[in-house]
């Protein structure tokens, strides 16, 4: 078994044993509604012998009575049944959902980098869907089922215990055929989950791409690409619907060979009309809940594949480990320090080699270098996003391995060079680090930011809502409301990666004065790309294939004439 493979057991501990008490309702329940539905079969021997053939109609009021008792008791039991199971198995759905979102929402930032959105998607909101089965109208008919056919067979071989064994052979039969069937069934269903978070993942992908792809005329491929996707999901669905079909057909089979045998043995025991009409029925009532849970088996084995791929999330370590990082810290300073820190994102492959240098409380660290040198993954380790292979970074003197990502976080803002805007108004993208800020605080960080610059411009104003990915705003609009939303936050440490790429020349001057409002007292780090905009940062890093190639202010950086010279004259001419 492998080890994301959940196992019976594990089901029984977390899903069904904390719902016992209700289940234990739900079961008793069941056991009144199959004692309910064998009276309509055990009425037809009376029927038969006493009152057909004998014509003893006084018998028939009460008969009546009580095969319309049953029928009513079953019809009460069964809506109280799916009133009270189903119920609890939407909540149980959705409390898997959102103990699944908040178990991704705990997983380190690497994770993300290879997953896609729209599979991640899928995994939360389908893969759960099945375990109402568990709990469900799936459980329901599965023990009521069991408990129909245990007592018809009971009543079966009171009439004549020959016949049972004979309809009890080709059920057996049908049994191992349906076991054999599932275990293959189920890593088919495991398959069909992939398949299904991948095409909804591309999806995903096509709908928020779709100005690249109608740029590049790209629609024919994407086309292309869906359709494989979704052959490949209906060859999967093929093949599990065959396993089924060769199951329901090998127990329609089976039914009919026990019938054309009841047939002929009847007459060599001398049966009754009564008793062939009741044994008849009772086998109908043993046989066709065992059919019907060859069809309950491919629920519950659709829902173990679901909680088999479940279980492959809640079993990714999570970023914030409680046993690791126990240093709960309050308001930092922001002395960052990195010792000989390495890292790399696959193994042998070095992205960073023993890079240290200290980064002061107030200070402005600007990272600079060619595309791919390794800037934005010394700010991704500052801001722990990434952890270094070896070497430390130290907070204040505390390794930052030590240290609670909360307490820390909740200290750090970040504004990168493409800010994400979540649907929804300026006003919601704007507090979202803060929605408990007064509106003196909201106004404040929107003036240094010079959002209300445009925002005066339009007829909702802060209220205006932008759009998914804050579409419906210009490149350096969407900019602005990222550093508002940074500056609301008020943190201690901050990342900006190139902040002011996205302003035109007149929005980047009255940023760059809010910027170093933000940046005073704080510290800082700036991935650079316009050298124009770090010449007031205390140190400029040169970074050149993961080492710090040059380090010092502008002005001597400049004098050395070393790479950081080449660069700045290099753009200075462009």
């Amino acid at each position: 078994m492998s080890k994301n493979k959940i196992s019976i057991g594990q089901v029984f501990k977390t899903i069904v044993w904390p719902r016992r008490n209700l289940l234990f309702i739900g079961l008793l329940l069941i056991f009144i509604r199959s004692a309910a539905g064998l009276v309509p079969p055990w009425a037809t021997k009376p029927f038969m012998d006493d009152i057909l053939v004998k014509k003893d109609l006084d018998k028939l009021p009460m008969l009546l009575t009580w095969v319309v008792i049953a029928i009513l008791i079953q019809s009460i039991t069964s809506f109280i049944l799916t009133k009270l199971l189903s119920v609890e198995a939407q909540l149980l759905i959705s409390e898997l959902r959102s103990k699944v979102q908040k178990h991704l929402l705990s997983l380190p930032i690497r994770f993300f980098d290879n997953q896609k959105a729209g599979a991640l998607v899928s995994r939360v909101m389908n893969d759960v869907e099945g375990v109402r089965n568990l709990v469900g109208t799936g459980l329901v008919q599965l023990v009521g089922g069991i408990l129909t056919a245990l007592v018809s067979i009971i009543f079966l071989i009171k009439i004549s215990p020959w016949m049972t064994l004979f309809v009890l052979l080709p059920m057996s039969v049908f049994g191992l055929i349906t076991l054999k069937a599932f275990s293959i069934i189920r890593p088919v269903f495991r398959e069909r989950g992939k398949i299904t978070a991948d095409v909804t993942g591309r999806l995903t992908e096509t709908l928020n791409g779709m100005r690249v792809i109608k740029g590049f005329n790209a629609e024919p491929q994407e086309i292309k690409v869906f359709e494989e996707g979704v052959y490949k999901l209906f060859l999967n669905v093929k093949k599990s619907l065959t396993s089924t079909s060769f199951v329901t057909s090998s127990g329609t089979f089976l039914v009919g060979l026990a019938s054309v045998g009841i047939m002929a043995l009847s007459g060599y025991f001398n049966l009754t009309a009564g008793d062939f009409l009741q044994f008849t029925m009772f086998m109908v009532f043993m046989i066709a809940p065992i059919v019907q849970m060859s069809n309950i088996g491919s629920q519950l084995t659709e829902a173990f594949a679901g909680l088999d791929r479940t279980e492959e999330i809640m079993n990714t370590p999570i970023e914030d480990d409680g046993t690791i990082r126990t240093n709960k810290i309050g308001l930092i300073n922001g002395d960052i320090v990195f010792k000989n820190v390495s890292f790399a994102y696959e193994e042998g492959k070095m992205v960073l080699n023993n890079v240290s240098f200290e980064a002061r409380p107030g200070s402005v660290t600007a990272l600079v270098g060619t595309s791919g040198s390794g800037k934005t993954t010394i700010a991704g380790i500052a801001a722990s996003f990434l952890n270094p292979v070896s070497g430390q970074v130290t907070v204040d003197g505390i390794d930052l391995a030590t240290i609670s990502l909360g307490s820390y976080r909740s200290q750090l803002g970040v504004v990168l060079q493409d800010d994400f805007l979540f649907e929804g108004t300026i006003r919601e993208n704007i507090l979202f680090p803060k929605p408990t800020a007064t509106e003196a605080e909201l106004i404040d960080a929107v003036k240094a930011a010079y959002v209300d610059e445009f925002t005066s411009r339009f007829e909702a104003g802060l209220e205006t809502v932008i759009g998914e990915r804050g579409v419906k705003l210009s490149g350096g609009q969407r900019q602005r409301v990222a550093i508002a939303r940074a500056i609301l936050a008020n943190p201690r440490v901050l990342i900006l990666d190139e902040a002011t790429s996205n302003l035109d020349t007149e929005s980047e001057s009255f940023i760059q004065e809010s910027l170093r409002t933000l940046m005073m007292g704080r510290t800082t780090f700036v991935i650079a790309h316009r050298l124009s905009t770090i010449r007031q940062a205390d140190q400029i890093l040169v970074i050149e294939n993961g080492q710090i190639a040059e380090c010092g202010k502008h002005e001597d950086l400049i004098a050395a004439k070393g790479r950081y010279f080449n660069l700045y004259t290099y753009q200075a001419r462009i």
